[in-house]
Parts: structure tokens; C-alpha cells; sequence
């Protein structure tokens, strides 16, 4: 079997760590790469095509991993060669998932939850090829929502509208506990109902929130276009202080 990989960042490279098997062999291209991710994909032992076109082509998976703004494009210029399942793990909205629906054959939606570079992510696969995929789980956890594409999609927009409106509560309490020197305190507390990791979760969450905040911003606003007949005064207050 031959897996395709668009993209190297975090979510291909760790799939690539723990998908090992001999039957099973990871293809990419290092056409349109930074010279970063080419350094990366010269440490592996992966295979590199001439170009993302032949991955397709050559693909029994073709997994795309990498940016919510280029899913579409990579899905037009390239799925459409990929005769395989087309796995498509980018942070995009329901709306995007249909469109590449009708740009590729097999079309698997998909999303990794949990640390994306950690030892037992689980992957959540929406649509009818998504019973092909089944044997992921001997590599990774593998749960089939549905057969219904999207469903994965809506999924991860919850769950982002969920964990970002948290973020920006926790930046907001914090930051009023540091100005009154309560900030231990604040976190002692909070870890008593919480959990003992509570502060340890809670600054990276906080810190990898203000750290991307641009693209957690963009995140906050695909979910307000997609759940435009919802109230969502909570995601809403997320946004408006993301952005402040």
C-alpha cells in the first residue's frame, strides 16, 4: 500500500512515526516546499516524487495536511488525480469539505484530536470510504463518525469553538489575577476542581493561543460564517478579544 502525503508539517511527519509497517510505504514531493520542510523530509526514509501530481497518481491514500486556506486548492490541483481514498485532515469548515467533495473521487473526512505530535492521537474519518481506513487502528486510533462527509468537519468546529472560547477566558482571569499578584492562587484553586495538570494545560493553552492568535481568529470566524443562524455570543466575545 502506498500513502501520499501533502504537506509535512506536524500532523503528516508524526502520521508518518506511527504508521510503520513493511506492507506500507509513505510517498511525498518536495515540489512547492520551503527549504524547512525539505530538511525535514530529507532525515526520513520517504519516498520523493518529482512532483505532488505523481504522488496522486501513485496513491492508494492521499492524505492532504496542510493549511486551512490551501485544502481547496490542493484538492483541485491534486486530488483530482487520486484514484485512492483522499483523506483530508485540514482545520476547514463544513462549507470547504463539500466543495472538495466535488473536486475529488473518494473523499474522506477527516480530523486528529488531541496533541497532533503525541504518541495516541485519535482520528475521527467521516464518509463511505471511511470503513477502508479501519485498519489505521492497528497504528492509530481510528473512529468513524458517519457516512455522512462534513460531519467531521462540524466536529472540529465545535470543538474549536469550545476550546478557543475557553482560551480567551482563561487569558482574561489570568491577566486579572497577575495584576492583583493572585495568579498561584488563581490556578491553585482552579486545579482543586480541575485536575492536578490544570496549570500546566492552561498556560500552553494560553500561550499557544496568544502566539497564533491571527489564525485562532481565523478559526473563531469560519465557525460564526458556518453557524451563521446560531447566537454564539460566547464564540463571538472569543473573537473580539482574540483580535483586541
Amino acid at each position: 500500500m502506498i500513502i501520499g502525503l501533502i504537506g509535512f508539517g506536524k500532523v503528516s511527519k508524526n502520521l508518518f512515526n506511527l504508521i510503520k509497517s513493511d506492507d506500507i510505504q509513505f510517498v511525498t514531493s518536495f515540489e512547492n516546499r520551503s527549504s524547512k520542510t525539505i530538511e525535514h523530509i530529507k532525515k526520513t526514509d520517504i519516498e520523493v516524487f518529482d512532483s505532488f501530481k505523481e504522488v496522486a497518481v501513485n496513491s492508494d491514500i492521499l492524505i492532504s495536511a496542510t493549511s486551512p486556506g490551501s485544502a481547496l486548492d490542493v484538492a483541485k490541483n491534486y486530488g483530482k488525480y487520486c484514484d485512492g481514498i483522499y483523506l483530508d485532515l485540514n482545520n476547514i469548515s463544513p462549507d470547504t469539505t463539500f466543495e472538495i467533495a466535488g473536486s475529488v473521487k473518494n473523499l474522506v473526512d477527516g480530523a486528529i484530536i488531541g496533541k497532533i505530535d503525541s504518541e495516541n492521537p485519535i482520528l475521527y474519518v467521516a464518509g463511505k470510504k471511511s470503513d477502508d481506513l479501519q485498519f489505521l487502528n492497528e497504528f492509530i486510533t481510528t473512529k468513524k463518525i458517519s457516512d455522512n462527509i462534513g460531519d467531521a468537519a462540524i466536529l472540529k468546529l465545535l470543538r474549536s469553538s469550545y476550546t478557543k472560547t475557553l482560551s480567551a477566558l482563561l487569558i482574561e482571569s489570568s491577566e486579572i489575577a497577575r495584576k492583583n499578584n493572585l495568579e498561584d492562587e488563581f490556578f491553585e484553586i482552579l486545579a482543586l476542581t480541575e485536575g492536578d495538570e490544570f496549570r500546566e494545560k492552561s498556560i500552553s493553552r494560553i500561550n499557544n493561543t496568544l502566539d497564533n492568535s491571527k489564525r485562532k481568529s481565523e478559526e473563531l470566524n469560519q465557525i460564526i460564517d458556518y453557524f451563521d443562524d446560531e447566537e454564539l455570543i460566547m464564540v463571538k466575545a472569543a473573537l473580539k478579544k482574540l483580535n483586541r
